[in-house]
């Protein structure tokens, strides 16, 4: 039989007060990506994406085994919600002049919210876990110092070694020499964390919304500015559709019957961390667009509109084929021909190809919705 917690909860209105400053992180780092449009840009803008996204997953974690409606775990998330704010304040300055005012507050995050959870651990398991969590955050820990203390040329480097360790731990489950989780069985409510993985989503999806939204408002309102902003805007709407459709109900049957609730959710995490990297990906290419729906497209602006929802479609396919046991070819299928349909910009004006990207989605989409057996 499944182990389940014994007392399950909705997700609570701290919770939803705490993921608000995401949506700011969100902005934040699709600002940043649009304004810094490079390879190096690009690498910036995903070691912080790594580290804002392990701030919020942790955390959530943390109040899901350890519910938000104790004094101690309300108090828990309050705090990081305040730090959280003023590290993704400093985004857009974290690789210039404002490393400190990033690093700290991660740091102190990072390493207070796993020693609390550590000390509120409700059994010997999740306590052994904890601690081999924190010594995997103590070694990244002195490369982001060490970063924050070289110039910015030298910080990219110290500060993807400490990401790519922190996305390695949360993909390995942290083990250390002879020990690693033994998750089956272990008590954890995974409907509880589906449902703010879900939220989640929808926050990333509505900053490519908030993007689109804002885009048009500043570009000429012409008839091709508000074609593509529609097609912008179906384009969320099909990935919503996407979502939400099959690929939810069957991660709430698998959740149902597992005896494995914790590797579920953990592999859910890895898969949202993915998925909201294309997401940030498609709303800075839509915004170029937007804003240059006519001319000549350069080959990054049709990759970034057709390569971000195909980053999103592959991670599910590999999430519902690895972790739920689920075939679904026309995720994969779909997510490399949505991919390929980004080199259109060789032959085809902006609105073009945000044209052949939104047809694609909206086939994709319906055939989830509809499709034989559905």
């Amino acid at each position: 039989m499944p182990s389940q917690p014994e007392n399950e909860y909705k997700v609570a209105p701290i919770e939803l007060f705490f993921d608000l400053i995401f949506v700011f992180a969100f902005i934040q780092l699709s600002h940043y990506l649009a304004e810094h449009l490079s390879w190096r840009g690009a690498i910036e803008t995903g070691v912080m994406l790594i580290a804002v996204l392990t701030v919020w997953s942790y955390t959530s974690w943390a109040a899901t085994m350890i519910p938000v409606h104790r004094t101690s775990s309300s108090l828990m998330v309050l705090a990081v919600t305040v730090l959280g704010l003023l590290m993704n304040a400093s985004i857009s300055k974290a690789f210039a002049a404002a490393s400190w005012s990033f690093v700290i507050p991660l740091l102190v995050i990072q390493i207070g919210r796993t020693a609390w959870t550590i000390v509120n651990a409700p059994d010997r398991d999740y306590r052994e876990h904890f601690i081999r969590v924190l010594v995997w955050l103590l070694v990244s820990t002195p490369l982001w110092i060490v970063g924050a203390l070289t110039d910015p040329e030298m910080r990219l480097f110290w500060w993807t070694a400490a990401a790519l360790i922190e996305l390695l731990g949360a993909f390995l489950a942290h083990p250390l020499p002879g020990k690693s989780l033994q998750s089956q069985e272990l008590p954890f409510d995974a409907d509880h964390m589906l449902e703010r993985y879900n939220l989640f989503l929808i926050i990333a999806l509505g900053e490519t919304v908030l993007m689109s939204g804002i885009s048009l408002a500043q570009a000429p309102m012409d008839p091709m500015t508000v074609v593509t902003g529609v097609l912008a805007m179906l384009i969320t709407v099909s990935l919503w559709a996407m979502t939400f459709g099959s690929a939810q109900q069957h991660a709430e049957h698998h959740i149902k019957h597992t005896v494995d609730p914790v590797g579920v959710s953990r592999y859910a995490m890895n898969a949202v961390i993915t998925m909201v990297a294309g997401l940030i990906v498609l709303a800075v290419g839509n915004e170029k667009i937007i804003h240059h729906p006519t001319g000549h497209t350069s080959l990054l602006t049709g990759l970034m509109v057709a390569g971000g929802p195909a980053l999103f479609l592959i991670t599910q396919s590999l999430f519902l084929k690895c972790v739920l046991n689920v075939k679904s070819h026309y995720h994969w299928v779909g997510g490399l021909v949505v991919a390929l349909s980004g080199f259109l910009a060789w032959i085809l004006p902006p609105y073009g190809v945000i044209l052949v990207v939104c047809l694609l989605l909206v086939c994709l989409a319906g055939y989830d919705r509809y499709k034989p057996g559905a």
